[in-house]
């Protein structure tokens, strides 16, 4: 028997999970349009592909207690993923 444990939030930061129904190759668009639908942070609702890639290239976006990459790929399921600073 297989237990997934979700990692633990980190301080001053905003939660996002992401459900796929398939794998994706990349989260930058993935996350964008997940960010544009929540209801919860305004801030992040109306983020800008700019905002997003400075995000990325700050190390501010992170899968599983891992800096993530912008190029990084999202498996079938459910992806938690922290932005730090929010």
């Amino acid at each position: 028997m297989t237990t997934t444990t979700t990692p633990a939030q980190p301080a001053d930061s905003f939660r996002i999970a992401i459900n796929l129904e398939y794998a994706e190759s990349r989260i930058d668009n993935v996350l964008l349009n997940a960010l544009r639908e929540q209801n919860e942070n305004d801030t992040l609702k109306a983020m800008s592909r700019t905002l997003l890639k400075d995000l990325f290239a700050n190390k501010k976006i992170m899968i599983k207690g891992q800096r993530a990459k912008s190029s990084s790929a999202l498996a079938k399921g459910t992806t938690y993923v922290d932005i730090l600073g929010y």
